[in-house]
């Protein structure tokens, strides 16, 4: 049994944004609620602090020997470290202070959070104003950037909250995009081309590889993750929206939870909305696992409950009622999994 296999998220957790710009009260919120047992705590990212506290800009930060800066249209790579890459990295260091103050003593599982390869491709621009996903060496550069980027950022994690099992999530909004063509040129008026599947499939593993042994998570909150895929590549957890799951995705889910991937549910919103009871919101997974002829056993250990995407958009109030009901449901799905 490998080590993904034996990988447990705890009952629930967040994606990774929180709302407002309190890097101390974002983390003391996080740890407070996940920290006792009932689930999963994270790095909290604060994008409304402005460039370099959003998860493009942050994951920029982390490269090595590759910097990127604000321009109108975006982030785009550039030739030296300036304002924007201290920025980033000065949030980030803010945030690992917060962290490691909450987490003293902490043992149990902790995630943090990066962009994934293939989403920073689409999303930082090469000089002329093109994603670098234009450019294949380029795409091939960043990815190896990254890579040693998250390398010292998870000794960083663990030299500061040496109790934890780490766990990476790689964000990866843009991935089906970018698997089927639809990522749009500078100019709007066309696409940049499908990349190879293969080729999205051997980079996710080189980057998944940086982790060891450690589980790595891969966060998609678009229609029609693929499932078989992000297995092959070593994604030990898949997180996503429930509500875009469609029966179409029935037999890759199958086939995931009986491999031992462990499934992050998205069923709480994100933005401040009325919340059903805990029970009501985990009725899709309970009926999901009857329609698939899955052990009502699992449920627990295979499924963990989140919000459907980051809470950054949220009240501070309602981000901290939506992480406790996330708790809840969890516990509802755990006491009653028929």
């Amino acid at each position: 049994m490998s080590e993904n296999s034996k990988f447990s998220p705890g009952p629930a957790t967040g994606i990774g944004s929180m709302p407002g710009g309190d890097t101390r009260e974002a983390a003391k919120t996080v740890v407070g609620i996940f920290g006792g047992g009932e689930g999963m705590p994270y790095l909290p990212e604060l994008p409304a602090r402005g460039p370099g506290a959003d998860m493009i800009g942050r994951t920029a930060g982390m490269l090595v020997e590759l910097y990127a800066r604000v321009e109108p249209s975006g982030w785009r790579i550039g030739d030296r470290p300036g304002r924007d890459t201290r920025r980033a990295r000065s949030w980030l260091v803010e945030d690992l202070d917060a962290l490691e103050e909450f987490t003293q003593g902490y043992e149990g599982p902790l995630k943090v959070q990066a962009v994934g390869p293939w989403t920073l491709a689409a999303a930082l621009e090469l000089k002329n104003g093109e994603a670098a996903l234009s450019d294949l060496g380029a795409c091939r550069d960043l990815a190896e950037s990254l890579t040693e980027g998250l390398r010292v950022h998870l000794a960083d994690v663990r030299r500061r909250v040496p109790g934890a099992q780490l766990v990476l999530q790689l964000d990866e909004p843009s991935l089906i995009a970018v698997l089927r063509g639809q990522v749009k040129t500078a100019s709007g008026y066309r696409t940049h081309r499908a990349v190879d599947r293969q080729l999205v499939e051997s980079t996710l593993r080189d980057i998944i590889g940086v982790h060891g042994d450690g589980p790595v998570v891969v966060h998609s909150c678009a229609p029609d993750v693929p499932f078989a895929l992000l297995r092959r590549a070593g994604a030990a957890g898949i997180s996503l929206d429930f509500s875009l799951l469609t029966e179409r995705d029935d037999e890759a889910i199958g086939e995931a939870v009986e491999g031992g991937t462990r499934l992050l549910a998205g069923v709480v919103p994100g933005t401040d909305s009325p919340l059903s009871d805990p029970a009501g919101s985990v009725m899709g997974v309970r009926k999901l696992w009857r329609r698939l002829g899955l052990n009502p056993g699992l449920l627990g250990e295979a499924v963990a409950i989140t919000p459907a995407c980051g809470l950054a958009g949220a009240s501070p109030e309602y981000a901290r009622k939506a992480l406790s009901h996330c708790v809840r449901a969890a516990r509802s799905l755990a006491d009653n999994p028929e």
